[in-house]
């Protein structure tokens, strides 16, 4: 066996659900496939079906095995000590890379007091490994362990990490890359970028965060857990408001008594309104700008970068002023290859981008999308003087997009066929009450298939994601790769923007019980998810 080695990366926080202590028994209630009278039977995650579809994929024969153990981690963010928690000892959790089709095999120690789990953001694997309390796997208990085990069938830029709570709000995150055997693309390096915004033992906890919005919000700014407005536009608001929100200099003034709740947020690339929290720090690879990561390369060589957000209510344009990015995957999916001058990723989307370096300091930028800050990490080789992160641009114009926005490679296009199967997803709620939902309904892991998505294997899944609230939502599906629109990219994470439609059509080719959500962390805490269900 191969043992992976600790490579640097970003700190990661991301998704997670309610288990309570009542998700053991929630998943011990669901593993029962022969349906009950006038229900259909569900495909579970021990169902015998799920082994032999992991049977079919291709295999290398090779393992890489990588220990990981969650526990309590001290360290420092720009100068300020902090504790959180974190894969391993640091904010860095370890890079897994493996190479499509060999077997990854992760023994997960829970050092930690509370239950956890690892979620492997973007993968088509098994389901009995997809780590959801509640759904696919029992959370692994405070002090015990639990091993992960299954194959890596598709080449590309992932991520893992913990699906219980608000746990993705600290640094239990880190990347996993699968190479592509027959990658084409010819490059010098290859530099792994984890972005994040932090907040965590800096002005408080992600617990203390999701207690203030889901109080709500009034028109006048102060929480008010019994309003009714529907799905107000926090960030249109001007005025004091929208200098409300802490900043990095005085971590802990607020105004209207709010400590973390971010007023007057606003992207027009986003469509509106663009963040609930704010966050007093943006992290490139777990680095302040004050203590940016530099790579060293030489002038002329060719870099690939990958870059993952891990934020949990951020979106970054990320460029390098006056230089061309060359955008060629998102979500470890191939694209048709576009010049640009700055990409957005919504929080779970991947892009990985080749630039030419040239002489002297290279900034690589990520700007929080309507937010203020900046992350930041450099390219070096060697001379001129590296730059002061104050005298580097405020804004990254000219051609902006986002992965939804790209076309796929055509070696990796759906073939047309018509859905055997559409459903529409309504996303829904709002600030008033903080009471994201779909379908109107708020998502209760003790009850995971009231208001399923039922899919039978081998379908044509079509699916109309509908944004019926006044915010943008990065959408996720779990356990599969789908295909933006016709001919647009695949993914597994959309942007979907406020009063818009996005449609996504996907093959039902990995049996078992998949969970979809919005992947900002606060939003799918309060209820913003659901399940695509497999039936038999």
């Amino acid at each position: 066996m191969n043992t992976l080695t600790d490579q640097h990366l970003g700190r990661r926080r991301f998704l997670s659900l309610s288990v309570a202590g009542a998700a053991a028994a929630a998943l011990a209630a669901c593993t029962n496939s022969q349906g009950t009278a006038g229900l259909p039977a569900r495909i579970q995650p021990t169902d015998p079906i799920v082994a032999d579809f992991e049977a079919r994929r291709a295999v290398s024969g090779k393992s890489v095995t990588q220990n990981l153990m969650a526990g309590t981690v001290q360290a420092t963010v720009a100068g300020k000590p902090l504790t959180t928690w974190g894969y391993n000892g640091g904010l860095n959790a370890p890079v897994l890379r493996a190479v499509a089709g060999d077997r990854l095999q992760v023994p997960l120690a829970n050092n930690l007091k509370d239950e956890t789990s690892i979620h492997w953001h973007g993968l088509a694997l098994r389901n009995d490994q997809d780590g959801v309390p509640g759904l696919t796997q029992n959370p692994v208990a405070a002090g015990a362990a639990f091993s992960y085990d299954f194959l890596l069938p598709h080449p590309g830029t992932y991520w893992y990490h913990s699906h219980v709570e608000m746990q993705r709000e600290r640094a239990l995150y880190g990347a996993l890359i699968i190479e592509d055997p027959a990658e084409k693309l010819v490059y010098d390096q290859d530099w792994v970028i984890v972005l994040d915004d932090w907040m965590d033992g800096i002005t408080g906890t992600p617990d203390d965060v999701l207690k203030e919005l889901s109080g709500g919000m009034s028109m006048s700014g102060s929480t008010m857990p019994g309003n009714t407005m529907p799905g107000m536009d926090h960030g249109s608001m001007s005025g004091s408001m929208a200098s409300a929100s802490p900043s990095a200099s005085d971590p802990g003034s607020a105004g209207m008594g709010m400590k973390h709740m971010l007023m007057g947020s606003r992207s027009d690339f986003l469509g509106g309104d663009a963040g609930d929290v704010s966050y007093p720090f943006h992290l490139f690879n777990a680095k302040a700008p004050d203590d940016a990561e530099i790579l060293t390369a030489t002038a002329g060589q060719a870099i690939r970068l990958r870059i993952i957000n891990a934020a949990g209510d951020t979106a970054y344009r990320v460029g390098i002023p006056g230089q061309k990015l060359t955008l060629t995957h998102t979500d470890g999916f191939p694209v048709v290859h576009q010049d640009v001058d700055a990409v957005v990723l919504g929080m779970g989307e991947r892009i990985d981008a080749l630039i030419t370096v040239k002489d002297g300091f290279t900034p690589v930028m990520a700007l929080p999308e309507g937010k203020t800050g900046q992350a930041l990490g450099f390219i070096s080789t060697g001379t001129g003087k590296q730059p002061l992160p104050a005298t580097l641009p405020g804004t990254l114009e000219g051609a902006v997009v986002d992965g939804g926005q790209l076309k796929a490679d055509p070696k990796v296009t759906l073939a047309a066929k018509t859905p055997d199967r559409t459903h529409e997803v309504h996303l829904t709620g709002g600030m008033a009450k903080y009471d994201w939902g779909i379908n109107g309904h708020r998502f209760d892991m003790t009850k995971p298939f009231e208001n399923a998505f039922d899919i039978k294997a081998g379908e044509r899944v079509e699916v109309r994601f509908i944004n019926d609230t006044d915010m943008w939502h990065p959408m996720h599906l779990h356990g599969h790769t789908f295909q933006v629109g016709a001919g647009g990219a695949r993914k597994d994470t959309v942007i979907v923007r406020a009063k818009q439609t996005v449609t996504v059509i996907f093959d039902a080719d990995n049996p078992g019980q998949w969970l979809a959500h919005c992947h900002n962390a606060y939003h799918a805490e309060r209820g913003m998810m659901g399940v695509f269900s497999y039936i038999k």
